[in-house]
């Protein structure tokens, strides 16, 4: 009787831990999964680092430490070599060293590629801006692993010129990398949409960095929120690879 108590007592004990497990796990918030990710991919080296890398015909560079940021860009231009420099006090642009004016529509375009791929460079970091909001979607099963299902949207103020831009991203449930992105974006005749499967991960003295395969979906009436299903059902059309090249990382004090 005293033996049978004890095995009750004892399944008991392990049936509450497992429940306390599976709640501590479901009671994960949308900001907990992106602090963690942060967290994998190298947390806070990144606010003090410089970056450097290649990607397609250009060089990137960016700088962060103490709340400051300049994210740069460099390339040929004809027989000019242009620098695109985007900071804390705005964009410049100069070519062969020498300061260069720019209309304000220009400035616009220009800040927002250089910052666009700098951004996509150190994902996840960035997404605990003040201007960032995020959302779980729940848990999803992709190609056999566990994902979270995070949305991230932006406020107007802070938000950059694609503030309504729409992103969401699949972390894993054990490793907490951002496996998988999507996001939405403005065209003229509407909203384009882009999936991106990343591969090639690779840490850099400290910085986890992915190279995506870069998907289209075949048709544009559709909900950013099921384009992991297309891609699990073979409806998405691969569009570009985005590879970084070179990467260096100096960590600053």
């Amino acid at each position: 009787m005293f033996r049978n108590a004890f095995i009750i007592v004892g399944l008991l004990f392990v049936f509450g831990c497992k429940q306390k497990q599976n709640h501590e796990m479901a009671e994960l918030s949308a900001e907990e999964i992106v602090n963690q990710s942060i967290e994998a991919a190298g947390g806070d080296v990144f606010k003090h680092s410089k970056i450097e890398f290649d990607f397609r015909d250009m060089h990137y560079k960016a700088v962060r430490k103490n709340g400051s940021f300049r994210l740069e860009r460099q390339f040929k231009k004809a027989n000019s070599e242009i620098r695109d420099v985007l900071s804390n006090s705005g964009f410049e642009r100069f070519e062969d060293d020498e300061k260069v004016q720019v209309s304000d529509s220009l400035a616009s375009l220009y800040s927002a590629s250089v910052n666009s791929v700098h951004y996509f460079s150190v994902l996840p970091y960035g997404l605990n801006d003040k201007a960032v909001h995020k959302k779980s979607l729940g848990t999803v099963n992709i190609e056999g692993k566990d994902y979270y299902k995070i949305k991230v949207t932006f406020s107007e103020d802070g938000g950059g010129e694609d503030f309504d831009d729409v992103f969401i991203y699949w972390i894993n449930k054990t490793s907490f990398n951002v496996d998988y992105l999507a996001y939405s974006f403005k065209e003229k005749d509407g909203l384009g949409y882009r999936f991106r499967k990343a591969y090639n991960a690779r840490v850099v003295n400290g910085l986890r960095f992915v190279d995506y395969n870069n998907y289209l979906p075949e048709n544009s009436v559709l909900k950013i929120e099921d384009l992991d299903d297309l891609f699990m059902a073979n409806k998405l059309q691969l569009l570009s690879n985005i590879e970084l090249r070179n990467i260096k990382v100096e960590v600053l004090n």
